[in-house]
């Protein structure tokens, strides 16, 4: 992973096939769940923001891979989809073996789209 990735493309190149394919799927649905949603960095982490306001990001460790929808309140709001996964407030880790559905990443996708609007 390169120390300062000025894109999302240059974030994923380095990585092991596994770490990117599954950063790949989180990143083709989130765009699937708001296509309006504008790639960024955001403080070193690939990331979407849309109408000015950072929705989620993602990234790689050492040991596995995770979902931010930068927010504890979402987490939270879906602990029981999330059970089998190792959270925090604003985090979701994950194996790339066994990378989120579509389905809860779309999810969780909306409902960061629902509380930043209001």
């Amino acid at each position: 992973m390169p120390t300062k990735p000025g894109t999302i493309d240059d974030y994923l190149e380095d990585l092991t096939v596994d770490k990117r394919a599954a950063l790949e799927k989180v990143r083709r649905a989130i765009q699937a769940a708001a296509p309006k949603a504008e790639e960024c960095i955001s403080y070193g982490l690939p990331a979407f923001r849309l109408n000015g306001k950072i929705l989620v990001a993602f990234k790689v460790a050492a040991k596995h891979c995770a979902f931010h929808p930068m927010s504890g309140t979402t987490v939270a709001a879906h602990a029981k989809e999330l059970a089998g996964y190792d959270t925090s407030p604003g985090t979701i880790r994950f194996q790339p073996a066994h990378p989120l559905s579509d389905r809860l990443i779309r999810k969780l996708v909306k409902a960061r789209i629902a509380e930043n609007m209001r």
